[in-house]
């Protein structure tokens, strides 16, 4: 029985490890490229309504979520998540969300423009 409370406990310990460390793992990762600053506002508020809740992204966002990169996107959206704010939201849901989001900016930006 002591066993298996030792055994709950590492595996408490473990989890709590791992989460402290994903959480400085994106703001480092957030800091070192530049992250918070590739993208504007307005653009910022567009994409993070299309991922968090139910919205559209316009065509000149989606270059700029494009730009603003995978790994950047992908940081931001995981520190996101771990924000007590956003506790009730479900991580499954979101991170499909977001590469939904991002890979219908890179279809929309890869497409050839109609010609007028």
């Amino acid at each position: 029985m002591a066993g298996l409370y030792v055994y709950s406990v590492l595996v408490v310990l473990l989890l709590t490890c791992g989460a402290v460390m994903a959480t400085k793992e994106n703001d480092q990762i957030i800091k070192e490229n530049n992250c918070e600053t590739k993208m504007g506002l307005p653009c910022f508020l567009e994409a993070f309504t299309s991922i968090f809740e139910t919205g559209s992204i316009s065509n000149k966002c989606c270059v700029e979520l494009v730009v603003l990169g995978k790994v950047c996107r992908s940081a931001l959206v995981k520190r996101t998540l771990e924000n007590p704010l956003f506790k009730d939201l479900r991580p499954a849901t979101i991170i499909a969300k977001s590469i939904q989001t991002w890979n219908n900016c890179l279809a929309l930006i890869d497409s050839p423009s109609p010609s007028t």
